[in-house]
């Protein structure tokens, strides 16, 4: 999940710098929304990740942490 989210918050910086500087306006739409498609998944794997952490720690649960090992994360 933090993957995820990193790779999000890369894509979405990089939309970011690219907006409005086309002459395009159709482009600058484009980049728009695909800023703002960024933005959106970003904020739902953040939701999703919050989720899985219980609030009184700070760590991943012993499950979810062996989970992500066995992924190779």
């Amino acid at each position: 999940m933090r993957l995820a989210l990193s790779i999000l918050e890369a894509e979405e910086t990089k939309w970011e710098a690219l907006l409005g500087e086309s002459a395009s306006w159709r482009t600058n739409a484009t980049r728009a929304i695909r800023h703002k498609a960024y933005q959106v998944a970003r904020k739902r794997v953040q939701t999703v990740l919050n989720r899985l952490l219980p609030t009184s720690q700070s760590e991943l649960p012993i499950e979810v942490a062996t989970m992500i090992d066995r992924a190779g994360f």
